[in-house]
């Protein structure tokens, strides 16, 4: 219903835009910090408890581009990108329950692990990883997440 229907725009500095999109069950998340949505997508949704991110892949914020370099390079902005969108809503990577991993090559799965860790190491979420004929824009990695609030 139209009523049901909110859509607010908050900026908190030049660089960082919160943008929510509410309806009956649903907030749409979107900060200038993480890459822009490539398609018809939204970085983040939540229902005021759980929140879904989209896969994230190695675009840097700030130029718009994949970062060049190897998977541990990747992964590593990957992680950052979301944990930009969770911090957008006062959340941290502590609350997500679920990640799942999209590799183009599972055999970098070793390598990648070891910096995933470096995020969470302390009751790491649950995870799943699969290998992918590609990604966006020639990408290694993706991983989406869910966490609570």
């Amino acid at each position: 219903m139209l009523s049901n229907y909110i859509n607010e725009q908050l900026t908190i500095s030049s660089t960082t835009r919160i943008e929510y999109t509410m309806t009956s069950h649903k907030t749409v998340i979107t900060t200038n910090d993480a890459p822009f949505a490539i398609g018809p997508y939204s970085q983040a949704i939540t229902n005021g408890q759980l929140i879904f991110t989209a896969g994230q892949i190695a675009i840097d914020p700030k130029t718009g581009a994949i970062v060049p370099g190897n998977i541990e390079e990747q992964t590593h902005q990957v992680i950052r990108n979301i944990e930009a969108i969770l911090r957008a809503i006062d959340v941290d990577l502590e609350a997500v329950m679920k990640t799942t991993v999209f590799m183009t090559n599972l055999s970098d799965f070793k390598r990648m692990n070891k910096v995933y860790e470096q995020y969470f190491a302390d009751n790491p979420p649950a995870r799943s990883a699969l290998e992918v004929t590609a990604l966006p824009l020639g990408a290694q990695i993706e991983i989406e997440c869910i966490a609570i609030k």
